[in-house]
């Protein structure tokens, strides 16, 4: 008697992944990177409680694709931010994990070879790779949590975690978020919905049990504490931006209608900026100058920028591709992203401390 099939009936194939703790033992952390990666974890905290006043700056390229041009963009980074650490606390902007509205490149984890050959095993080890050679610069990291199970690969390398506009709704991220063990933002939704990033923090710092991985790579029910440092990032939405001093105060009367701490991150791209790159420098500059105001809310900012200036198309011929140009959203360049950050040192250096009264 023939039977019909009736589980993974459009499932090609397993293939089997390194454990969590597997790929610890080939990449272990080092102590300099333990040292930032603590410390970073630390000094975001305490902005978050008011007791840092200075503010956080996510910033790097939308994507990392290409490692090298990466590191060169890390190490400059990390000499700018050294330069404007008493008024600015910069973290890298580390993104291997692409959500995506229909198709296109999912990230370094999913297709590190960008040829469609999906070797997730390769990805998130290279993915690690890459965020331990960037926290021994001392420079912290921060990134998207997307897939569930990335963070037992890389969570121990990782000082912020954002929850993006297209899964700050989804259950899953929002149980996954309240056992991480870095303060997460949630963004506002693409239709610019500001409830379910409000909901998110809400549902992140209460506890939860959920079926997960544990580092052993077995199913487990991974049992959480909540998470107490999540907070908003507003990045637009419906096409329009929301980072005007009317949605900020929106924003703020939100959160104390649900009894959360007022902190507000701005991204600067994304819907803030129409995608047009050109326009994050005045986002910041909007924003310095309502915290040079007295704003008390905004915490921090996202920038999207790499070396070079704008996006390119991933080619057929991958040795085509223009070195330190992003493959997904359009980036300012370096110089741009030096003088936005140095202007807003100069604006705000008298006017953040300030906030602590």
């Amino acid at each position: 008697m023939h039977l019909e099939k009736l589980e993974n009936i459009n499932v090609a194939a397993f293939d089997t992944m390194p454990t969590p703790r597997e790929l610890h033992k080939r990449l272990p952390i080092s102590e300099p990177a333990r040292v930032t990666v603590s410390s970073a974890r630390k000094a975001l905290n305490a902005i978050l409680d008011r007791r840092d006043p200075r503010l956080f700056v996510v910033v790097g390229p939308c994507s990392i694709h290409d490692p090298v041009a990466g590191l060169d963009y890390a190490r400059r980074l990390k000499a700018l931010a050294d330069e404007v650490r008493d008024t600015l606390f910069i973290v890298m902007r580390v993104y291997f994990e692409k959500p995506r509205t229909t198709v296109g490149w999912k990230g370094y984890i999913n297709d590190p070879d960008m040829d469609d050959s999906f070797r997730v095993d390769v990805g998130m080890e290279k993915a690690r790779d890459f965020l331990l050679q960037v926290n021994n610069l001392g420079l912290p990291t921060g990134t998207e949590a997307l897939d569930p199970t990335s963070p037992q690969y890389l969570g121990d390398l990782v000082a912020w975690n954002a929850i993006g506009a297209r899964t700050t709704e989804s259950q899953t991220h929002r149980e996954m978020s309240s056992g991480l063990s870095t303060p997460v933002g949630f963004k506002n939704a693409t239709s610019g919905d500001l409830s379910v990033a409000v909901n998110a923090i809400l549902s992140a710092s209460r506890p939860h049990s959920f079926l997960g991985v544990d580092t052993e790579g077995r199913v487990a029910i991974v049992r959480t504490t909540g998470n107490p440092y999540g907070h908003v990032v507003l990045r637009g939405g419906d096409g329009k931006p929301n980072y005007d001093t009317v949605s900020i105060a929106l924003a703020e009367k939100a959160l104390q209608k649900a009894k959360l701490p007022a902190n507000l991150v701005v991204d600067c791209s994304h819907a803030n900026s129409f995608k047009k790159p050109e326009m994050q420098p005045l986002v910041l500059a909007d924003v310095t100058s309502q915290i040079r105001a007295g704003n008390q809310s905004i915490v921090g900012v996202m920038i999207e920028s790499n070396l070079e200036a704008g996006s390119q198309p991933i080619p057929a011929d991958l040795r085509q591709l223009h070195y330190g140009c992003s493959v997904t959203d359009a980036c300012v360049d370096w110089e741009t992203t030096e003088k936005m950050l140095r202007d807003a040192t100069d604006a705000l250096k008298d006017a953040l401390p300030r906030r602590l009264g």
